[in-house]
């Protein structure tokens, strides 16, 4: 294709002029054309959620507004087929060039690939960069050169790199806008009248822009980050980064994050800081675990759907959609799970710590698909994200090599008293407790009636008696976990008999259906939360995409269960349900 010499810089989850390496090459190649795509209908179960949406038009304004003061706008385009669309935009404005960023999910992977096969054959060039991860999933092996299974043996490897990440890159100058003049915007509609009312609350909490996320990461390193590893488990105040829907959407890049904290790890080190390094270390593993679920859907796209370890198959799941609403509308009568359940609603945000309540309950207690919960986690959150959502469920499931085993049940009455001690955190999300004394704040149920009455409680009316027994549904799971065992047992003498060839293939694996009703039926009132080495060279620039056969369909080896009933993991990861 001959034309004017413009390069399409195709933004998607990378939403920042700063170390932008498509912009920048883009850039150095001369004239520029910014395209923005929106084709929700592309991502089929998983189109963004309500306030992931109001997150993209807030973000994308940012964007368009920083384009236009060196030199250009943001040209965007409504689509339900991004390749189409974007070949669209290379005839109207005669580009010769397409560069973009690197994305890992299993549908950008497949869409990724036939962009640059459909454009290529037109006589453009294209060129897609690493601007996601500190090092790209192929660039992490082993000794033998094969992708590592457990976060302990990846993280070590990446800490120990022959080659530090590279160096954030500076935002450009000055950019020559291409001619785009036979290519007009198109109108993008993020949200629904209905929506608007609930959205507005968000900008209260949140200042989307990839400006606003530098701001919020230097924030950030100058004040919570000394006490991360002390204060990290406090659910009710401002002690983590509220960088993970920064980084989800690209408006901050994972490495210039990584060097700003390895720079004030170096600082605290020669002031023998040794709380401050710790913190370091421990933000620095969370960092890692937001890599790892990244290579973990490179190398194993289908995580998001199906269990990484084979015996989870056989496991009766509780088909129960009752159950499913009173987890969603925070109705369960456990005042930790409900507050959590309340929060994310009303704010679209959970803490790390409440994100693994919750969900362990939905999993262990109520037995309720894990992919239900993931589901509903990616609805509502405003860092929703496929790969680390996938990672975190995965791991409460047990389903991880080197994770928690999927047994044992967290009390929350217990949990509630070591994350919530004083109980404020379930007063200001149940304001139906809000006079309940802290003795009974967790556990209502056992509180004498006159301390209802007089905190004007009513249980099975103005708040629920426990949705299930404690003590029963920790045998209900250890039920459900020996039939899950001899159901797999079962399958696997029939393979090894020649009953069932092809059996422990995972391409028979049927997923749970969702529900039909995934929304909230009823809003709460909505409290509002106050916010807060030596150098190689490296290869593989372009983009890597697995091979369906090797990658989308497991092999045999793959599909059979790992044994950790009687295995012990002493040094485990911290828990992946990564809010940052």
């Amino acid at each position: 294709m001959s034309g004017g010499g413009s390069t399409i810089v195709w933004f998607r989850r990378d939403l920042r002029l700063e170390d932008n390496p498509a912009l920048a090459a883009g850039v150095r190649a001369g004239a520029v054309i910014a395209v923005f795509i929106w084709a929700p209908e592309e991502e089929g179960y998983y189109c963004p959620g309500r306030v992931s949406r109001w997150w993209i038009k807030q973000s994308l304004a940012h964007l368009d507004s920083s384009l236009k003061k060196l030199g250009t706008s943001l040209i965007t385009k409504r689509s339900t087929d991004s390749v189409s669309s974007l070949l669209e935009v290379v005839k109207s404005t005669d580009a010769t060039r397409v560069y973009f960023n690197h994305l890992y999910d299993p549908i950008s992977l497949v869409r990724d690939n036939r962009a640059k096969e459909t454009l290529s054959a037109e006589g453009v060039s294209v060129r897609s960069f690493n601007a996601d991860l500190l090092y790209e999933p192929w660039e992490v092996v082993n000794d033998e050169g094969c992708p590592f299974n457990t976060f302990s043996g990846f993280w070590e490897r990446c800490l120990t790199m022959p080659y530090d990440p590279e160096a954030p890159l500076l935002p450009p100058k000055r950019i020559i806008s291409g001619d785009a003049s036979r290519c007009p915007s198109d109108n993008l509609v993020f949200e629904s009248e209905s929506e608007k009312g609930s959205n507005a609350l968000l900008a209260r909490a949140w200042s989307p822009g990839w400006s606003n996320a530098d701001k919020a990461l230097t924030t950030f390193i100058n004040g919570p980050l000394i006490e991360y590893s002390k204060n990290r488990w406090k659910v009710d105040s401002a002690t983590t980064s509220f960088l993970s829907p920064r980084l989800h959407f690209g408006e901050v890049s994972v490495r210039k994050v990584f060097h700003r904290i390895r720079t004030k790890q170096t600082l605290w080190a020669n002031e023998g800081n040794k709380a401050g390094e710790e913190s370091v270390n421990l933000f620095q593993k969370s960092i890692g675990l937001r890599e790892f679920s990244r290579y973990m859907s490179f190398y194993h796209p289908y995580t998001h759907e199906r269990p990484l370890l084979g015996h989870l198959k056989y496991f009766p799941w509780l088909v129960d959609e009752g159950y499913f609403k009173a987890w969603r509308q925070g109705r369960t009568g456990y005042p930790l799970v409900d507050a959590g359940m309340r929060e994310l609603w009303a704010t679209g945000w959970l803490h790390d710590r409440i994100r693994v309540v919750v969900s362990s309950f939905s999993v262990k207690v109520l037995q309720l698909p894990w992919t239900w919960g993931m589901k509903y986690f990616w609805d509502t959150l405003l860092d929703a994200d496929l790969e680390s959502d996938a990672l975190g469920w995965q791991f409460i499931t047990g389903t991880l090599p080197d994770g928690c085993e999927f047994l044992g049940i967290d009390n929350p009455q217990f949990e509630g008293y070591k994350f919530d001690p004083n109980g404020e955190y379930v007063r200001r999300w149940l304001p139906e407790l809000a006079r309940l004394p802290t003795e009974w704040i967790h556990h209502p149920w056992d509180a004498p009636e006159s301390v209802l009455q007089a905190a004007g409680i009513e249980l099975g009316s103005n708040y629920p008696l426990p949705i299930v027994d404690i003590d029963a549904a920790k045998e209900r799971l250890e039920e459900a976990l020996s039939q899950m065992w001899q159901l797999e047992a079962a399958a696997r003498a029939a393979i090894e008999n020649g009953m069932e060839e092809g059996h422990g293939d995972s391409t028979e694996f049927v997923p749970i259906a969702f529900p039909q009703a995934m929304q909230m039926e009823m809003e709460p009132e909505v409290p509002t939360r106050n916010n807060p080495t030596a150098i190689a060279i490296r290869c593989y620039e372009d983009q890597i995409v697995p091979s369906m056969s090797s990658s989308f369909f497991r092999t045999e080896d793959e599909e059979t269960s790992v044994d950790i009933r009687n295995s012990v993991v002493d040094s485990r990861a911290e828990v992946p349900i990564t809010s940052m």
